[in-house]
């Protein structure tokens, strides 16, 4: 059985989209993070960085329980465990990690100190309020012209790069108007992409984990 511990944040979002494109029967385990549940010596256990998401399989490796940490992490794992969502070798393979990647490294951290910065905290500082906003339009231009020359972010076929992508994208598309609305009107290969993805069975059932 595996076992998803999370939250209803972007990052929380991607392992059980995954889990349910990929059919496999798995619990969730809320980790209210907005109570320090993060904190608790349990969760520490599975995660040591202090944050969701995390995953325990009891059926890795022949048996072994396996316990794993970041999102990417995760997706990886699940597509290699059951050869799903990340081709095997050659250029797609590698597009797909390496967009995978462009998102850990960029469209989240971008997207999301832009979040708190424009949209939650208090005191309004704009060199910051700036700065993540070119950058996240900067990103928002990067995935246009990507998604404008092939479907999805790996080539033709829907991969764990678009799965980690989209959770982050479309709570920006939806959230962050004041800052980002213009820059989602220009991106029109996005938008399209959005729609795509956001309507796939697996996508709307995943996005809706812990909402009940």
């Amino acid at each position: 059985m595996i076992t998803l511990y999370t939250w209803k944040t972007p990052n929380g979002r991607k392992p059980a989209i995954m889990l349910e494109e990929i059919g496999i029967p798995y619990e969730v385990v809320g980790i209210d993070i907005s109570k320090n549940e993060q904190f608790a010596p349990a969760f520490l256990a599975i995660a040591p960085n202090n944050k969701i998401p995390a995953m325990v399989d009891d059926d890795a490796f022949g048996g072994q329980t396996l316990s794993i940490f970041e999102s990417g992490a995760i997706l990886t794992y699940l597509a290699e465990k059951t050869g799903r969502l990340l081709a095997a070798s050659g250029p797609e393979r590698y597009a797909a990690l390496a967009w995978l990647n462009w998102q850990a490294g960029g469209l989240a951290p971008m997207l999301g100190q832009l979040g708190f910065y424009a949209l939650r905290s208090e005191e309004k500082l704009p060199l910051a309020i700036t700065r993540f906003t070119d950058e996240a339009e900067r990103l928002i231009g990067v995935m246009d012209k990507r998604l404008s020359a092939v479907p999805y972010l790996a080539g033709a076929e829907y991969s764990i790069a678009d799965i980690a992508a989209y959770p982050w994208t479309s709570a920006a598309a939806q959230m962050m108007t004041s800052v980002l609305g213009d820059a989602f009107k220009r991106a029109t290969a996005v938008t399209a992409w959005l729609e795509r993805v956001g309507t796939r069975p697996a996508v709307v059932r995943g996005m809706a984990v812990l909402q009940e």
